[in-house]
Protein backbone atom coordinates (compact mmCIF):
# COMPACT_ATOMS: atom_id res chain seq x y z
CA UNK A 1 0.00 0.00 0.00
CA UNK A 2 1.35 3.71 -0.76
CA UNK A 3 -0.63 6.97 -0.31
CA UNK A 4 0.23 9.47 -2.45
CA UNK A 5 1.72 11.48 0.59
CA UNK A 6 4.61 8.98 -0.02
CA UNK A 7 5.33 9.93 -3.84
CA UNK A 8 7.84 11.66 -5.01
CA UNK A 9 5.30 13.84 -7.56
CA UNK A 10 3.61 14.58 -4.15
CA UNK A 11 5.02 18.31 -3.51
CA UNK A 12 3.05 21.39 -3.48
CA UNK A 13 4.09 25.01 -3.66
CA UNK A 14 4.67 26.28 -0.43
CA UNK A 15 1.85 29.66 -2.17
CA UNK A 16 -0.44 29.70 -5.18
CA UNK A 17 0.47 33.50 -7.03
CA UNK A 18 -0.85 33.71 -10.53
CA UNK A 19 0.08 35.83 -13.53
CA UNK A 20 -3.19 38.10 -14.56
CA UNK A 21 -3.57 38.51 -18.26
CA UNK A 22 -1.96 42.08 -17.88
CA UNK A 23 1.38 41.17 -16.64
CA UNK A 24 1.56 37.89 -19.39
CA UNK A 25 3.63 38.90 -22.61
CA UNK A 26 4.60 36.40 -25.82
CA UNK A 27 6.84 33.93 -25.17
CA UNK A 28 6.72 33.46 -21.31
CA UNK A 29 6.54 29.78 -20.13
CA UNK A 30 6.07 27.54 -16.97
CA UNK A 31 6.71 23.86 -16.54
CA UNK A 32 6.24 20.90 -14.56
CA UNK A 33 7.57 17.84 -13.79
CA UNK A 34 6.54 14.45 -12.98
CA UNK A 35 7.94 10.99 -12.64
CA UNK A 36 5.01 8.19 -14.12
CA UNK A 37 4.24 5.49 -11.46
CA UNK A 38 2.12 2.58 -11.38
CA UNK A 39 0.30 4.75 -8.75
CA UNK A 40 -0.94 7.34 -11.13
CA UNK A 41 -1.72 4.96 -13.78
CA UNK A 42 -3.93 3.53 -11.32
CA UNK A 43 -5.73 6.44 -9.99
CA UNK A 44 -5.85 8.01 -13.65
CA UNK A 45 -7.63 4.45 -14.58
CA UNK A 46 -10.00 4.89 -10.97
CA UNK A 47 -11.23 8.62 -11.92
CA UNK A 48 -11.34 8.47 -15.46
CA UNK A 49 -12.77 4.63 -15.74
CA UNK A 50 -10.24 4.04 -18.83
CA UNK A 51 -9.29 0.45 -17.52
CA UNK A 52 -7.60 -0.48 -21.00
CA UNK A 53 -5.49 -3.63 -19.38
CA UNK A 54 -2.83 -2.11 -22.03
CA UNK A 55 -2.14 0.53 -18.90
CA UNK A 56 -2.62 -2.17 -16.10
CA UNK A 57 -1.93 -5.76 -17.09
CA UNK A 58 1.81 -6.43 -17.65
CA UNK A 59 0.67 -9.50 -19.24
CA UNK A 60 -1.37 -8.15 -22.04
CA UNK A 61 0.69 -5.31 -22.03
CA UNK A 62 3.91 -7.53 -23.16
CA UNK A 63 2.11 -8.22 -26.43
CA UNK A 64 0.73 -5.12 -27.32
CA UNK A 65 2.64 -2.58 -29.89
CA UNK A 66 4.91 -1.17 -26.99
CA UNK A 67 5.17 -4.55 -24.91
CA UNK A 68 5.26 -2.97 -21.78
CA UNK A 69 2.34 -1.11 -19.74
CA UNK A 70 2.00 2.71 -20.66
CA UNK A 71 0.48 5.29 -18.93
CA UNK A 72 -2.64 7.17 -20.80
CA UNK A 73 -2.16 9.92 -23.24
CA UNK A 74 -4.53 12.25 -20.81
CA UNK A 75 -1.95 12.09 -17.86
CA UNK A 76 0.67 13.82 -20.06
CA UNK A 77 -2.55 16.00 -21.33
CA UNK A 78 -3.30 16.30 -17.34
CA UNK A 79 0.04 17.95 -16.87
CA UNK A 80 -0.68 20.85 -19.18
CA UNK A 81 -3.55 21.47 -17.32
CA UNK A 82 -1.31 21.48 -14.05
CA UNK A 83 1.12 24.30 -15.62
CA UNK A 84 -2.02 26.11 -16.65
CA UNK A 85 -3.99 25.88 -13.32
CA UNK A 86 -1.44 26.47 -11.01
CA UNK A 87 1.92 28.02 -12.68
CA UNK A 88 0.61 30.46 -15.82
CA UNK A 89 -1.48 32.03 -15.97
CA UNK A 90 -2.54 29.97 -12.29
CA UNK A 91 -5.27 30.49 -10.26
CA UNK A 92 -8.84 31.82 -11.32
CA UNK A 93 -7.73 30.35 -15.05
CA UNK A 94 -10.38 29.02 -17.40
CA UNK A 95 -10.27 26.23 -20.13
CA UNK A 96 -11.59 27.38 -23.76
CA UNK A 97 -10.05 24.52 -25.65
CA UNK A 98 -6.90 22.38 -26.05
CA UNK A 99 -5.89 20.01 -29.02
CA UNK A 100 -2.91 17.02 -28.06
CA UNK A 101 -0.83 14.88 -30.77
CA UNK A 102 0.78 11.70 -28.72
CA UNK A 103 4.12 11.54 -30.27
CA UNK A 104 5.43 8.35 -28.19
CA UNK A 105 4.16 6.55 -25.21
CA UNK A 106 5.31 7.26 -21.68
CA UNK A 107 6.42 4.23 -19.74
CA UNK A 108 6.24 3.72 -16.16
CA UNK A 109 9.39 5.40 -14.69
CA UNK A 110 9.47 7.92 -17.26
CA UNK A 111 9.95 11.69 -16.08
CA UNK A 112 7.83 13.65 -17.90
CA UNK A 113 8.50 17.89 -18.18
CA UNK A 114 4.88 19.72 -19.67
CA UNK A 115 6.06 22.84 -21.13
CA UNK A 116 3.55 25.96 -21.86
CA UNK A 117 4.62 29.01 -23.65
CA UNK A 118 2.30 31.88 -24.17
CA UNK A 119 1.90 32.47 -28.40
CA UNK A 120 -1.12 35.03 -28.49
CA UNK A 121 -2.79 37.06 -26.01
CA UNK A 122 -6.50 38.95 -27.71
CA UNK A 123 -7.49 41.24 -25.07
CA UNK A 124 -10.98 41.28 -25.94
CA UNK A 125 -11.83 38.70 -24.04
CA UNK A 126 -8.59 37.95 -21.75
CA UNK A 127 -7.92 35.23 -23.86
CA UNK A 128 -4.63 33.59 -24.30
CA UNK A 129 -3.22 30.93 -26.57
CA UNK A 130 -0.26 28.54 -25.50
CA UNK A 131 1.95 26.09 -27.03
CA UNK A 132 2.28 23.00 -24.97
CA UNK A 133 4.92 20.54 -25.00
CA UNK A 134 5.90 17.60 -23.07
CA UNK A 135 9.16 15.82 -22.81
CA UNK A 136 11.00 12.83 -21.32
CA UNK A 137 13.96 12.37 -19.56
CA UNK A 138 15.95 11.36 -23.01
CA UNK A 139 14.69 14.54 -24.17
CA UNK A 140 12.44 12.98 -26.77
CA UNK A 141 9.20 14.65 -27.21
CA UNK A 142 5.93 12.54 -25.93
CA UNK A 143 3.43 15.14 -26.21
CA UNK A 144 2.61 18.24 -28.15
CA UNK A 145 -0.36 20.99 -28.21
CA UNK A 146 -2.41 23.85 -28.10
CA UNK A 147 -4.50 25.75 -25.69
CA UNK A 148 -6.45 28.20 -25.25
CA UNK A 149 -7.58 29.65 -21.50
CA UNK A 150 -8.96 33.07 -20.84
CA UNK A 151 -6.82 33.95 -18.15
CA UNK A 152 -7.78 35.62 -14.89
CA UNK A 153 -7.84 39.54 -14.53
CA UNK A 154 -6.56 40.28 -10.63
CA UNK A 155 -4.15 39.08 -8.73
CA UNK A 156 -3.99 36.06 -6.62
CA UNK A 157 -1.62 35.28 -3.57
CA UNK A 158 -2.69 32.42 -1.65
CA UNK A 159 -1.43 29.51 0.29
CA UNK A 160 -2.29 26.39 -1.48
CA UNK A 161 -4.94 23.80 -1.04
CA UNK A 162 -4.20 20.89 1.00
CA UNK A 163 -4.70 17.46 -0.99
CA UNK A 164 -6.24 14.40 1.19
CA UNK A 165 -4.05 11.18 1.22
CA UNK A 166 -4.75 9.03 -0.74
CA UNK A 167 -4.38 5.33 0.06
CA UNK A 168 -4.28 2.77 -2.97
CA UNK A 169 -6.47 -0.55 -1.66
CA UNK A 170 -5.55 -3.85 -3.59
CA UNK A 171 -6.14 -7.65 -2.53
CA UNK A 172 -2.93 -8.61 -4.31
CA UNK A 173 -1.97 -11.20 -2.15
CA UNK A 174 -5.22 -13.03 -2.59
CA UNK A 175 -4.69 -12.93 -6.03
CA UNK A 176 -1.39 -14.09 -5.34
CA UNK A 177 -2.75 -17.12 -3.33
CA UNK A 178 -5.14 -18.23 -6.03
CA UNK A 179 -2.46 -18.16 -8.49
CA UNK A 180 -0.61 -20.49 -6.60
CA UNK A 181 -3.73 -22.73 -6.39
CA UNK A 182 -4.26 -22.95 -10.31
CA UNK A 183 -1.97 -25.78 -11.19
CA UNK A 184 -3.70 -27.71 -8.03
CA UNK A 185 -6.60 -30.24 -7.87
CA UNK A 186 -9.21 -29.02 -6.32
CA UNK A 187 -9.51 -30.20 -3.22
CA UNK A 188 -12.77 -32.46 -2.73
CA UNK A 189 -14.70 -30.46 0.12
CA UNK A 190 -17.55 -31.43 2.41
CA UNK A 191 -19.61 -28.13 2.94
CA UNK A 192 -21.59 -28.08 6.45
CA UNK A 193 -24.71 -26.94 6.14
CA UNK A 194 -25.06 -24.47 3.09
CA UNK A 195 -28.31 -23.06 4.02
CA UNK A 196 -27.25 -19.06 3.54
CA UNK A 197 -27.05 -17.42 0.35
CA UNK A 198 -22.95 -16.09 1.78
CA UNK A 199 -22.33 -20.37 2.64
CA UNK A 200 -23.42 -21.43 -0.76
CA UNK A 201 -22.32 -19.07 -3.01
CA UNK A 202 -18.94 -19.35 -1.27
CA UNK A 203 -18.62 -22.90 -2.07
CA UNK A 204 -19.81 -22.24 -5.52
CA UNK A 205 -17.51 -20.05 -6.49
CA UNK A 206 -14.43 -21.85 -4.70
CA UNK A 207 -15.79 -24.24 -6.98
CA UNK A 208 -15.64 -22.06 -10.24
CA UNK A 209 -12.46 -20.88 -9.43
CA UNK A 210 -10.95 -24.48 -9.54
CA UNK A 211 -10.03 -24.37 -5.62
CA UNK A 212 -12.72 -27.21 -3.76
CA UNK A 213 -15.11 -29.72 -5.35
CA UNK A 214 -17.68 -29.50 -3.17
CA UNK A 215 -19.75 -32.10 -1.52
CA UNK A 216 -23.23 -29.92 -0.65
CA UNK A 217 -24.63 -31.59 2.88
CA UNK A 218 -28.11 -30.20 4.38
CA UNK A 219 -31.47 -30.67 3.69
CA UNK A 220 -31.62 -31.23 -0.10
CA UNK A 221 -34.84 -29.15 -0.75
CA UNK A 222 -33.87 -26.17 1.49
CA UNK A 223 -30.34 -26.12 -1.11
CA UNK A 224 -31.68 -26.72 -4.45
CA UNK A 225 -34.31 -23.94 -3.62
CA UNK A 226 -31.87 -21.54 -2.25
CA UNK A 227 -29.37 -21.98 -5.66
CA UNK A 228 -32.17 -21.19 -7.40
CA UNK A 229 -33.70 -18.30 -5.87
CA UNK A 230 -29.72 -16.69 -6.04
CA UNK A 231 -29.08 -17.98 -9.90
CA UNK A 232 -26.38 -20.45 -8.44
CA UNK A 233 -25.92 -23.92 -10.83
CA UNK A 234 -25.52 -26.82 -8.56
CA UNK A 235 -25.83 -29.17 -10.64
CA UNK A 236 -22.65 -30.28 -10.92
CA UNK A 237 -22.11 -31.34 -6.69
CA UNK A 238 -23.15 -34.00 -4.81
CA UNK A 239 -25.47 -33.40 -2.74
CA UNK A 240 -25.66 -35.26 0.78
CA UNK A 241 -29.16 -34.76 2.08
CA UNK A 242 -29.65 -34.48 5.93
CA UNK A 243 -32.09 -33.30 7.73
CA UNK A 244 -30.59 -30.70 10.46
CA UNK A 245 -26.97 -28.74 11.07
CA UNK A 246 -26.09 -31.19 13.59
CA UNK A 247 -26.10 -34.15 11.08
CA UNK A 248 -24.44 -32.24 8.73
CA UNK A 249 -21.91 -31.33 10.89
CA UNK A 250 -21.25 -35.17 11.85
CA UNK A 251 -21.55 -36.46 8.23
CA UNK A 252 -19.08 -33.78 6.92
CA UNK A 253 -16.63 -34.87 9.45
CA UNK A 254 -17.28 -38.28 8.64
CA UNK A 255 -16.40 -37.55 5.41
CA UNK A 256 -13.00 -36.48 5.96
CA UNK A 257 -12.29 -39.23 9.09
CA UNK A 258 -12.80 -41.76 6.06
CA UNK A 259 -11.03 -39.89 3.21
CA UNK A 260 -13.85 -39.14 1.03
CA UNK A 261 -13.67 -35.83 1.53
CA UNK A 262 -9.76 -33.84 2.07
CA UNK A 263 -11.24 -30.51 3.79
CA UNK A 264 -14.75 -29.85 6.14
CA UNK A 265 -15.73 -26.55 5.28
CA UNK A 266 -18.38 -24.98 7.61
CA UNK A 267 -21.81 -23.26 6.29
CA UNK A 268 -24.69 -21.19 7.82
CA UNK A 269 -24.40 -23.67 11.07
CA UNK A 270 -22.78 -22.13 14.39
CA UNK A 271 -18.82 -22.74 14.52
CA UNK A 272 -19.41 -24.53 17.63
CA UNK A 273 -21.96 -27.08 16.40
CA UNK A 274 -19.22 -27.37 13.70
CA UNK A 275 -16.75 -28.16 16.11
CA UNK A 276 -18.32 -30.50 18.91
CA UNK A 277 -18.19 -32.79 15.80
CA UNK A 278 -14.68 -32.16 14.63
CA UNK A 279 -12.90 -32.30 18.36
CA UNK A 280 -14.95 -35.75 19.23
CA UNK A 281 -13.01 -38.56 20.35
CA UNK A 282 -14.61 -41.65 19.18
CA UNK A 283 -15.43 -40.11 15.54
CA UNK A 284 -13.84 -36.40 15.79
CA UNK A 285 -11.16 -35.12 13.67
CA UNK A 286 -8.35 -34.77 16.55
CA UNK A 287 -4.79 -35.72 15.75
CA UNK A 288 -1.78 -35.30 17.99
CA UNK A 289 -1.98 -31.17 18.12
CA UNK A 290 -4.21 -28.94 19.91
CA UNK A 291 -6.60 -27.51 16.86
CA UNK A 292 -6.37 -23.81 16.33
CA UNK A 293 -7.29 -21.09 13.78
CA UNK A 294 -5.57 -18.70 11.42
CA UNK A 295 -7.01 -15.73 10.15
CA UNK A 296 -4.98 -14.82 6.79
CA UNK A 297 -4.97 -11.04 6.44
CA UNK A 298 -4.90 -9.15 3.11
CA UNK A 299 -3.71 -5.68 5.13
CA UNK A 300 -3.29 -2.80 2.54
CA UNK A 301 -0.59 -1.40 4.60
CA UNK A 302 1.12 -4.32 5.69
CA UNK A 303 3.42 -5.73 2.67
CA UNK A 304 2.91 -8.93 3.01
CA UNK A 305 0.02 -11.82 4.55
CA UNK A 306 -0.19 -11.65 7.89
CA UNK A 307 -1.78 -14.19 9.88
CA UNK A 308 -3.15 -14.06 13.12
CA UNK A 309 -3.69 -16.93 15.76
CA UNK A 310 -5.68 -17.89 17.48
CA UNK A 311 -8.57 -16.03 17.16
CA UNK A 312 -11.04 -18.03 16.81
CA UNK A 313 -11.32 -21.23 18.98
CA UNK A 314 -8.83 -21.42 22.31
CA UNK A 315 -10.26 -18.66 24.46
CA UNK A 316 -7.72 -19.15 27.21
CA UNK A 317 -4.65 -21.28 25.57
CA UNK A 318 -2.14 -22.31 28.04
CA UNK A 319 1.55 -22.58 27.21
CA UNK A 320 0.96 -25.75 26.20
CA UNK A 321 -1.56 -25.12 23.92
CA UNK A 322 0.67 -22.11 22.50
CA UNK A 323 3.03 -24.47 21.41
CA UNK A 324 0.72 -26.19 19.23
CA UNK A 325 -1.24 -22.87 17.86
CA UNK A 326 2.36 -21.50 16.70
CA UNK A 327 3.61 -25.17 15.17
CA UNK A 328 0.06 -24.94 13.50
CA UNK A 329 0.34 -21.56 11.77
CA UNK A 330 4.37 -21.86 11.12
CA UNK A 331 3.23 -25.33 8.66
CA UNK A 332 0.06 -23.58 7.45
CA UNK A 333 2.32 -20.12 6.32
CA UNK A 334 5.12 -22.77 5.18
CA UNK A 335 2.50 -24.19 2.49
CA UNK A 336 1.39 -20.91 1.49
CA UNK A 337 5.11 -20.17 0.24
CA UNK A 338 6.53 -18.69 3.19
CA UNK A 339 10.06 -20.08 3.96
CA UNK A 340 11.00 -19.39 7.17
CA UNK A 341 8.09 -17.59 8.62
CA UNK A 342 8.43 -15.10 11.09
CA UNK A 343 6.56 -15.09 14.14
CA UNK A 344 6.19 -12.30 16.64
CA UNK A 345 4.35 -13.24 19.87
CA UNK A 346 2.48 -10.30 21.48
CA UNK A 347 1.62 -8.64 24.80
CA UNK A 348 1.18 -5.41 26.10
CA UNK A 349 4.86 -4.79 26.27
CA UNK A 350 7.83 -5.85 24.58
CA UNK A 351 9.78 -6.68 28.27
CA UNK A 352 9.35 -9.04 30.54
CA UNK A 353 6.82 -8.87 33.60
CA UNK A 354 6.21 -11.35 35.98
CA UNK A 355 2.85 -9.76 36.46
CA UNK A 356 1.93 -10.28 32.83
CA UNK A 357 1.80 -14.23 32.29
CA UNK A 358 1.85 -13.71 28.27
CA UNK A 359 5.11 -11.94 28.59
CA UNK A 360 6.88 -15.11 30.35
CA UNK A 361 4.85 -17.38 27.94
CA UNK A 362 6.72 -15.22 25.37
CA UNK A 363 9.37 -15.80 26.61
CA UNK A 364 9.01 -19.49 27.24
CA UNK A 365 7.97 -20.22 23.57
CA UNK A 366 11.35 -18.47 22.11
CA UNK A 367 13.59 -20.45 24.31
CA UNK A 368 11.41 -23.59 23.16
CA UNK A 369 12.21 -22.93 19.65
CA UNK A 370 15.79 -22.15 20.74
CA UNK A 371 15.50 -25.85 21.92
CA UNK A 372 13.36 -27.76 18.68
CA UNK A 373 10.51 -28.13 20.47
CA UNK A 374 9.02 -25.33 18.23
CA UNK A 375 10.35 -26.05 14.40
CA UNK A 376 10.27 -24.34 11.07
CA UNK A 377 10.12 -20.35 11.97
CA UNK A 378 12.01 -17.92 13.96
CA UNK A 379 10.65 -16.65 16.93
CA UNK A 380 10.66 -13.47 19.40
CA UNK A 381 9.06 -12.04 22.24
CA UNK A 382 7.06 -10.51 23.81
CA UNK A 383 6.63 -7.31 21.71
CA UNK A 384 3.98 -5.43 21.70
CA UNK A 385 1.98 -4.65 18.83
CA UNK A 386 3.47 -1.34 17.26
CA UNK A 387 6.95 -2.61 17.58
CA UNK A 388 5.92 -6.02 16.25
CA UNK A 389 4.65 -5.01 13.18
CA UNK A 390 6.66 -1.25 12.67
CA UNK A 391 10.41 -1.88 12.10
CA UNK A 392 10.29 2.26 12.79
CA UNK A 393 8.91 1.66 16.07
CA UNK A 394 11.43 -1.24 17.22
CA UNK A 395 14.17 1.23 16.46
CA UNK A 396 12.60 3.34 18.56
CA UNK A 397 12.74 1.04 21.29
CA UNK A 398 16.03 -0.47 20.94
CA UNK A 399 14.95 -3.25 20.14
CA UNK A 400 17.20 -5.90 17.37
CA UNK A 401 15.25 -8.62 15.97
CA UNK A 402 14.99 -10.84 12.77
CA UNK A 403 10.94 -10.57 13.75
CA UNK A 404 10.42 -6.82 14.66
CA UNK A 405 8.66 -5.17 12.14
CA UNK A 406 8.50 -7.69 9.53
CA UNK A 407 6.28 -10.65 10.90
CA UNK A 408 4.38 -13.15 8.96
CA UNK A 409 2.61 -14.44 11.76
CA UNK A 410 0.95 -12.69 15.25
CA UNK A 411 0.54 -15.16 18.12
CA UNK A 412 -2.01 -13.63 20.23
CA UNK A 413 -2.38 -13.70 23.79
CA UNK A 414 -5.96 -15.32 23.70
CA UNK A 415 -9.17 -15.24 21.87
CA UNK A 416 -10.29 -12.15 22.96
CA UNK A 417 -7.53 -10.18 21.99
CA UNK A 418 -6.87 -12.06 19.15
CA UNK A 419 -10.56 -11.29 17.55
CA UNK A 420 -10.59 -8.12 18.57
CA UNK A 421 -7.38 -7.14 16.61
CA UNK A 422 -8.51 -9.19 13.43
CA UNK A 423 -12.08 -7.92 13.22
CA UNK A 424 -10.15 -4.64 14.10
CA UNK A 425 -8.16 -4.62 10.39
CA UNK A 426 -10.94 -6.18 8.89
CA UNK A 427 -13.32 -3.66 9.53
CA UNK A 428 -10.89 -0.34 10.19
CA UNK A 429 -8.04 -1.27 7.51
CA UNK A 430 -9.94 -2.47 4.84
Amino acid sequence: MRTLGDSANSSSPKAIENVPFDELFIGQSASLTRQLTLMDVELFAAVSGNIDPAHLDPKFAADSRFQKVIGHGMWSGSLISGVLGTHLPGAGTLYVGQNLQFRRPVGLGDVVTATVTVTEKRADKNLVVFDCVCVNQHGETVTTGTAEVIAPTRKVCRAPHELPQIQMIRHDKHDALLDKCRALKPVLTAVAHPCDESSLRGAVEAAEAGLIEPILIGPETKIRALAGLHGLDIDPYLIVNVEHSHAAAEAAVALARTGEAEAVMKGSLHTDELMSAVVKKETGLRTGRRLSHVFVMNVPTYPRALLITDAAINIYPTLEDKVHIVQNAIDLAKVLGVETPKVAILSAVETLNPKIETTLEAAALCKMADRGQITGGILDGPLAFDNAISLEAARTKGIKSEVAGQPDILLVPDLEAGNMLAKQLSFLAN
